[in-house]
């Protein structure tokens, strides 16, 4: 009972989030937003017994979504949202296409009748998914996992100006 409220709960709340991405007028309050949605999705993932996949979506969301904001404050005309702006670019074909794309999927899920399930699911799902999307690459993927962070770091370090002992040259004066 309480795990389907909670359920319900995060499927709202990440629905909400998708949709306060198109509506905010301001990048960084749609990152944020975008953060919001993928949270409650990890969580569901959480919800459902999916550890390894909910604790993943979680943290590499929150990672790039923080990423995503230092860029979008360092680079964008308005990035705080105080001249006001649109997330949407033609909004009719695009509210045209996600009508068509929704009925589509609508259809196709409720004409198709579910395959009829073939033995019993595995002691631990999150393992068995990653063994059957990456195999015996998974350790490989981890560590360049953590080089790929490290290069997002190193640059962001760097593109300050004045390199990363610019903060020191600037207190040395």
């Amino acid at each position: 009972m309480i795990a389907g409220i909670a359920f319900w709960a995060l499927a709202a709340l990440a629905v909400a989030g998708g949709v306060a991405v198109f509506v905010v007028d301001s990048m960084a309050r749609a990152t944020f937003a975008l953060l919001v949605s993928f949270l409650a999705v990890g969580l569901t993932f959480l919800l459902i017994d999916l550890e390894y996949l909910g604790v993943l979506v979680i943290l590499m969301m929150i990672m790039e979504m923080c990423v995503m904001a230092v860029f979008m404050i360092m680079f964008m005309m308005n990035p705080g949202g105080l001249m006001p702006m649109t997330m949407v670019h033609n909004p009719r074909g695009a509210a045209l296409i996600a009508a068509v794309v929704f009925v589509s999927l609508a259809a196709g899920a409720l004409a198709v009748p579910p395959p009829p399930r073939r033995g019993a699911p595995p002691a631990d799902p999150a393992r068995a998914l990653g063994l059957s999307i990456m195999g015996d690459k998974m350790l490989v993927m981890m560590i360049i996992g953590v080089a790929i962070l490290a290069t997002m770091i190193a640059s962001v370090v760097l593109a300050v100006h004045g390199g990363r002992y610019a903060a020191d040259r600037s207190r040395s004066r």
